[in-house]
């Protein structure tokens, strides 16, 4: 890549940085937007009962294919009923481990993940992630707390009338804002929004090589909204967690690099929106408590996670 270069992303991202926003120390970025309030607003939100899973399940099966940077979790029982069957009283127990990466399924991108120019989300050196300490800044585990909050769904294959979006389409802010017009609902500050592209429906249909092949996503255009609508988090149903292949030539996952570097927003991927999607569409509500705080891992550029919605 040449230092000289004026790549668009870059130039975007200078426009939307909130470093320093929060004081030079912050490390969850657009999460400060989840107040205690709005935790409140968003618990009252909960009229039914009715819950969705948003995840997808850790094991063999998953999305990846072994020998990769990111492998399927492998999980293995240390502990069998007939390894207790002695006890006197006769008690029988079992455990079990996963030995998996962190973003091997469905999971958060935190604000080590991705950055340019040598530097994380709010002025972090890349040094801050080593293989000492991990990501010494900017770890997942300061998000954990406010991933709870007000989730909304944009449906945008709906929006359009398909099932799923074409390939590598690219989901504009024009998109986003006829989405919430359709669906009489409006994103606000705090909020966790929800983006379905249709794209899931390859993994649930078997095809893992169609799933993380070119993906429908959103582009730059969607980062100015993001960051005028306060935009807490952004999750999304397909693997890249943006268009893929990147329309900006010669980039590599642009909009990761504004969001996470510049803006420090929190960025999900391979989330599982259909039941919820076609549950909104019946009922009309778009919108509940959206419950996701990943895994407690000191030092991690991000997080699995099973993540709920409450209606």
């Amino acid at each position: 890549m040449s230092e000289d270069k004026v790549w668009p992303h870059h130039e975007l991202g200078k426009k939307l940085s909130n470093w320093g926003r929060w004081g030079d120390d912050d490390q969850i970025g657009t999460l400060n937007f989840v107040t205690p309030q709005k935790r409140v607003a968003a618990a009252q939100l909960v009229r039914t009962g009715k819950s969705f899973d948003l995840g997808m399940p850790f094991d063999q099966n998953g999305p990846f294919k072994n020998g990769g940077f990111r492998n399927n979790p492998i999980h293995v029982m240390t502990l069998l009923p007939s390894d207790t069957a002695f006890s006197p009283d006769g008690l029988i127990s079992a455990d079990d481990m996963i030995v998996t990466g962190l973003q091997a399924a469905t999971q958060w991108d935190g604000l080590a993940h991705a950055g340019y120019g040598g530097r994380f989300y709010n002025n972090v050196p890349a040094a801050a992630v080593n293989n000492f300490q991990g990501a010494s800044r900017n770890s997942f585990h300061h998000a954990v707390d406010r991933l709870i909050s007000r989730g909304v769904l944009l449906d945008i294959a709906r929006l359009k009338g398909v099932d799923r979006l074409a390939d590598s389409y690219e989901i504009t802010e024009a998109d986003l804002l006829a989405a919430e017009e359709r669906q009489g609902v409006r994103v606000e500050s705090g909020d966790i929004v929800l983006l379905r592209t249709g794209s899931y429906q390859w993994f649930l249909e078997g095809d893992r090589e169609r799933f993380l092949g070119n993906a429908p996503g959103p582009c730059l255009d969607t980062c100015r909204w993001l960051y005028e609508r306060e935009v807490a988090a952004l999750a999304i149903d397909n693997h890249s967690g943006e268009v893929w292949p990147s329309p900006v030539e010669g980039a590599t996952i642009p909009f990761h690099q504004v969001v996470i570097r510049d803006m420090g927003l929190t960025l999900g991927e391979m989330f599982n929106f259909e039941d919820l999607a076609a549950d909104c569409e019946e009922d009309g509500v778009w919108e509940g408590l959206f419950c996701a705080p990943g895994l407690k891992v000191t030092g991690s550029a991000g997080s699995p996670v099973t993540p709920i919605v409450l209606k």
